[in-house]
């Protein structure tokens, strides 16, 4: 028969029963000074308030007795307890260390203190509690897994995993340790595994939401993103309150880039946990995806103040910051995050990036070099330094390298194209028609294979073009809409122009369009220069300078910064000259920086961005059977390429000898870039040499390795390798001279020359062209159609051969087209720089008025220069 308690005890139960406790410590103390027996009633009172989820009472309790009594270790382990269950995880602390004073080898409040630790991230002080519980006794699963979190969190993933399987051993029912398994194997990419714990768990506990989530990161990292979601909803539906459920699920959309719809997950991640620094993390990296870099930064550094130690978001904004050209500071970053983190793989990669953003190439691929010392399965990093080679000129070690990023990731974006395109430029040709037939047919599946300038001098093919760029405008630089419409300006008697450029420099686009730059009518167009380039203190800089009203150097500014001041400074036409080369900026018109927007000149081809409103070419490059390859209105000039008159050819008198040609030879030359030379249009220079007896091919090599593969090439066909003479770099004005003494320019196809052929004629040098069906395909032949040689465009291969073959041999048709492209200088468009300049202005005031009469872009035809 149970004996009633005391009096004192029973007020203390009828205390708890009202809510009335707090407050009445007088009571409690009366009791266990009145008599000490009432100490053990007390403390089961204390036990059954936790048990009944009545915290604030049981820790009043607890923290009553503790007052009072000194030497019990039951007392504070369970203070520690409920503090640990309100998630006062500092008091839970404090109270096992005052247990631990009183019995310092207490293995359950070892546990437990190893457990609060790893709460609180002190995952090296977990590790050392738990060791010494289970020294003390080894047999405990409990402290072994809580070891597995420990070891896990501390980046020893085998460890963690051993751990782990510790815990199992000692109890095969163990479900949270077969569930927290999958985390170190997911990390060591044992995902397989990982997806395996997580089913054993679940088929002992199929309602551990854990277990759900848990499985849901596994399939994540498999790519099976849809069965992760549905995993991670699974988690939710037993556990709506599952913070990381909801981040994690959100990571799954922004695989799928459904970015929109991450960041309302993690929003209500933050929602339900405002302290999850991953949350805000995850979140930083989808609003980075959406180019919203500002908002990504201020996530990050929410993270961050969150958790200082959070090595993955220091890097994160680092790349954040790269995005905003804000290279040294990015650089900052991600070495930050190497402080903390040594071994993070892609934080050294990212530093990389911005390393080589900055030109510094050799020590960006150092950093590779680290990273993939750490993650020699890094795709990326091989990829990035095969980028980094080829900036080097180190091709063959560039190939190497994509060749190795791409056996570990066929899928990883654009390299395979970039890996053809430096096969190109060595004359490497194996397995070349498969090779494009395979980019094709992946290009034609939505694949991210190649970018669009690498693709021109692959194929003829105008529809791989076009949806070549449309993949790549969509992924890289789709419209984004951050700065709003722009509102409707009223008529201005002087039309704005911004050029943008990277090449405000001796490069080939100023070569072409210098003086059109000088004679633009100041009193009808105002013209503003965005130079994003390197200055390289040339001439050609300071002529450039000298010729724009306005010249902006914009290369620190970040894209959305440039749109913005393009905008501020109303300009009513912007004009990309660069497109998709090297060191092009497309998103400063994915922003918008103009209400019209034009490409010319630096990219042959669709843009494939509905951003991009008008492309200027003209009838022979863009037939108007061709428009449907265009996702631009074109505006046809009656001539498309600019030219500079003011170019200088150099007196000096070149002989064949000093030039290693043979005295009397027939000497063909092509002094394209050698990617843009294919099998197919060199077996036919190879049949040329063939016909024409004693004959050479003078070409230009920009490495040793394209000289070796082509001169093995003409070997390999027949032709002695004596008869392929490679010329070398000269000044421009030399190299020009050097023209003078060849006799027929064989251009390459399906990428003509475009400043080359200009070169070419402008020297006195006829050119044979190839014409294809593709916008670098038929340059050439506008060039030759401006300067009123069309006996020298072809449109078959055997044309094109036999065409050649017949000048060779027939000194008299050879002396005829010399004498008609020199007559032809005076009186044809092609060097008029004077008639382009009001060809072109014509064509922005159709532009500009068509805008102005609330008319959408539409194809303009300029069929004479203005009056």
């Amino acid at each position: 028969m149970n004996e009633t308690p005391p009096p004192i005890v029973l007020e203390i139960v009828k205390l708890i029963r009202e809510n009335k406790l707090g407050g009445n410590e007088g009571v409690i103390l009366k009791a266990i000074k009145d008599d000490e027996s009432n100490i053990e009633l007390v403390f089961k009172l204390g036990i059954s308030c936790a048990q009944n989820n009545r915290l604030s009472e049981a820790l009043f309790i607890f923290n009553c007795l503790q007052s009072c009594v000194k030497d019990d270790v039951r007392i504070s382990y369970n203070l520690g307890l409920v503090h640990s269950l309100q998630g006062n995880h500092q008091g839970a602390l404090e109270a096992y260390d005052l247990a631990l004073q009183i019995k310092p080898d207490d293995v359950e409040t070892l546990v437990n203190k190893g457990a609060t630790c790893n709460d609180v991230k002190n995952y090296a002080l977990a590790l050392e509690v738990l060791e010494k519980a289970i020294a003390i006794k080894p047999k405990l699963p409990e402290a072994w897994s809580n070891k597995g979190i420990a070891l896990n969190n501390l980046n020893f993933y085998h460890e963690s995993v051993l751990a782990f399987d510790e815990a199992i051993k000692l109890n095969p029912t163990y479900f949270e340790a077969w569930s927290n398994k999958s985390v170190p194997l997911n990390k060591l990419k044992r995902y397989a595994e990982a997806s395996e714990a997580c089913d054993k768990a679940l088929s002992l506990n199929p309602d551990y939401a854990e277990a759900w989530s848990n499985k849901g990161a596994a399939l994540n990292q498999l790519k099976r993103y849809e069965e992760a979601m549905a995993h991670y909803d699974k988690a939710l539906s037993l556990k709506p309150g599952y913070a990381e459920a909801w981040s994690n699920k959100g990571n799954s959309l922004h695989e799928l880039k459904r970015y929109e719809e991450a960041i309302a997950h993690h929003d209500k991640a933050l929602i339900l946990k405002s302290d999850y620094a991953e949350g805000w993390s995850n979140k930083g990296a989808a609003l980075n995806q959406l180019k919203r870099y500002e908002e990504a930064i201020a996530h990050y550094d929410k993270a961050l103040s969150l958790n200082p130690g959070y090595a993955e978001a220091w890097s994160n904004k680092g790349s954040s910051l790269h995005e905003l050209k804000r290279y040294e500071e990015a650089i900052a970053h991600h070495d930050k995050a190497l402080s903390l983190e040594a071994d993070y793989a892609e934080a050294w990669s990212n530093k990389g990036n911005a390393l080589h953003e900055l030109k510094r190439y050799e020590e960006a691929g150092a950093y590779y070099d680290k990273a993939l010392g750490l993650k020699s399965d890094h795709a990326e990093s091989w990829s990035n330094k095969g980028n980094t080679l080829h900036e080097l000129q180190r091709y063959k070690e560039a190939i190497a390298h994509y060749d190795r990023a791409l056996s570990l990731k066929a899928d990883i974006d654009w390299a395979y194209g970039d890996l053809l395109h430096t096969k190109m430029k060595i004359g490497s040709w194996s397995n070349f028609q498969e090779e494009v037939k395979n980019l094709a047919q992946k290009l034609l599946s939505q694949q991210k294979i190649t970018r669009p300038f690498q693709l021109l001098s692959l194929t003829d093919n105008a529809v791989l073009h076009k949806q070549c760029s449309e993949i790549y405008a969509q992924d890289k630089y789709p419209l984004n809409s951050a700065l709003g419409p722009i509102p409707k300006s009223v008529k201005k008697d002087k039309i704005r122009i911004g050029y943008f450029s990277p090449d405000f420099r001796n490069h080939a686009v100023s070569f072409l369009t210098a003086e059109l730059f000088e004679l633009q009518d100041k009193n009808r167009f105002e013209i503003i220069a965005f130079s994003f380039g390197a200055d390289d203190k040339s001439p050609m800089r300071l002529r450039l300078m000298q010729a724009f009203d306005r010249f902006i150097v914009v290369s620190n500014m970040s894209d959305i910064e440039v749109a913005k001041l393009a905008r501020e400074l109303h300009i009513d036409i912007a004009v990309d000259l660069a497109g998709y080369t090297k060191d092009g900026r497309t998103d400063i018109f994915a922003y918008r920086a103009a209400p019209l927007q034009v490409s010319y000149i630096g990219y042959l081809g669709t843009m494939g961005a509905k951003y991009m409103d008008y492309l200027i070419a003209d009838k022979t490059i863009i037939p108007e059977r061709l428009q449907k390859f265009y996702s631009e209105k074109i505006a046809y000039l009656p001539s498309y390429q600019a030219n500079d008159r003011k170019r200088i050819i150099a007196n000096r008198q070149f002989t064949r000898q000093e030039l290693g040609l043979p005295e009397n030879a027939f000497v063909f030359c092509c002094f394209n870039n050698s990617y843009k030379i294919l099998p197919s249009i060199f077996d036919g220079w190879m049949r040329i040499l063939k016909a024409v007896e004693g004959s050479v091919l003078f070409l230009y090599a920009e490495n040793q390795w394209a000289e070796e593969n082509l001169t093995k090439e003409a070997e390999a066909r027949g032709v002695s390798g004596v008869r392929l003479i490679f010329g070398q770099h000269l000044p421009a004005d030399e190299y020009l001279a050097r023209y003078r003494i060849c006799d027929l320019f064989l251009d390459t196809s399906p990428y003509n020359a475009g400043t080359t052929a200009s070169d070419a004629l402008w020297a006195g040098l006829p050119l044979l062209t190839l014409m294809g069906e593709s916008f670098p395909g038929r340059v050439a032949a506008s060039l030759l159609t401006a300067i009123d040689l069309p006996e020298l465009i072809t449109t078959t291969q055997a044309d094109y051969e036999a065409r050649a073959i017949e000048f060779a041999k027939d000194p008299q048709k050879m002396r005829a087209i010399r004498r008609k492209l020199a007559d032809n200088f005076s009186n044809s468009p092609l060097f008029d720089t004077p008639l382009f300049t009001r060809n072109l202005e014509s064509a922005y005031a159709m532009m500009y008025a068509r805008y102005q009469a609330d008319l959408e872009p539409d194809h303009i035809f300029i069929n004479q220069a203005a009056v």
